[in-house]
């Protein structure tokens, strides 16, 4: 396992939450869900952080809980938060960040012109001989 979320400890191999940084989870989320920015939400809650870090703990479903993890937020909050992320996000036009990969075009076909020119240094007249290559993309 990695890095222990902020608000766990860990203690005799088991996860158990940190009260002190639990309250600051629960405020943190209900900073946000009240209309804070991340930045000011992490700040009002005690929480120093960057906006991606922040972004991140809102988005760490370990904080519902799992196998190993005890819940601190409830999943309504949770999904609530993500949410309200969803919906600032398309406020900003910044919903549609991820664009489909472009197919890769691989050229079919090679051609190459006749060489003029010859250098003595073999670096120069490879790069030369490569500058004569031509590639048919269909």
């Amino acid at each position: 396992m990695g890095h222990t979320p902020f608000g766990y400890r860990i203690e005799n191999g088991v996860a158990v939450i940190d009260k002190a940084a639990a309250t600051q989870i629960k405020a943190l989320f209900s900073g946000y869900l009240g209309g804070l920015s991340l930045e000011n939400a992490a700040k009002e809650a005690g929480i120093k952080a960057y906006h991606k870090t922040v972004m991140n703990i809102l988005g760490n479903k370990h904080y519902l809980g799992d196998t190993f993890y005890p819940p601190i937020i409830d999943s309504k909050i949770f999904y609530a938060a993500h949410e309200e992320r969803r919906r600032r996000a398309a406020k900003l036009g910044r919903n549609n960040l991820y664009k489909e990969p472009q197919p890769l075009k691989i050229p079919i076909s090679f051609t190459m012109k006749t060489a003029t020119k010859y250098h003595s240094n073999p670096q120069k007249q490879a790069e030369y001989l490569y500058s004569l290559i031509e590639s048919v993309v269909l």
